[in-house]
C-alpha cells in the first residue's frame, strides 16, 4: 500500500499541520483525509505543491508498506 509521509515530514521540518493545511488553500475535510491516508487519490497539482513547500521529492512523500 502507498501511504503519504506528509506528518513525519512536517515534523521533521519543524511545522504543523495547521501550517501545511493554510499553505494549500483546501478544504479542511479533504486535507484531514489527505495527510490521514483517508483518499484513494491525489492530485498531482498537490504533490507538486507539498514537494515545493515540504522541500522534498515524490520518493521522499510517499511510503509503500504491505498492509
Amino acid at each position: 500500500m502507498v501511504k503519504l509521509n506528509v506528518l513525519s515530514l512536517l515534523e521533521q521540518r519543524g511545522h504543523t499541520k495547521y501550517w501545511l493545511y493554510k499553505q494549500l488553500g483546501m478544504s479542511y475535510q479533504n486535507f484531514s483525509r489527505m495527510v490521514n491516508n483517508e483518499t484513494k487519490s491525489i492530485r498531482y497539482e498537490n504533490i507538486e505543491t507539498l514537494c515545493l513547500l515540504l522541500e522534498c521529492t515524490p520518493n521522499d512523500l510517499f511510503l509503500i508498506t504491505e498492509e
